[in-house]
């Protein structure tokens, strides 16, 4: 791919980014959201980080590995407890980390 090419393509991607972030923010600036729709929204980053979780721990290519499920159990345990998404990564990071040199 030639720089020319590359950044077409980069202007291009940077053009649909900005449109489908500043469209709605736009649109929408000063309006009342139903409740539906911000309890949607507000479901979003949960969502993206089970997404992300969730494609650590089942792994077709790894097999099953338990300290992934170990740490992850003990994260769901910090979540209920504290309800806080630092501290959720903190503990699953350091079961992780434990369980990876344990192991």
């Amino acid at each position: 791919m030639s720089t020319a090419d590359f950044l077409v393509f980069y202007g291009c991607v940077l053009a649909v980014i900005l449109v489908c972030r500043c469209v709605p923010l736009l649109a929408l600036k000063g309006r009342e959201l139903s409740p539906r729709v911000s309890e949607a929204l507000g479901l979003i980053p949960p969502a993206a980080f089970a997404a992300l979780v969730a494609n650590d721990l089942f792994d077709p290519a790894v097999g099953l590995s338990w300290q992934p499920l170990l740490a992850a159990a003990l994260v769901v345990v910090v979540a209920r407890r504290t309800g806080s998404l630092i501290w959720c990564a903190l503990a699953g990071m350091a079961a992780y980390a434990a369980l990876t040199l344990a192991l």
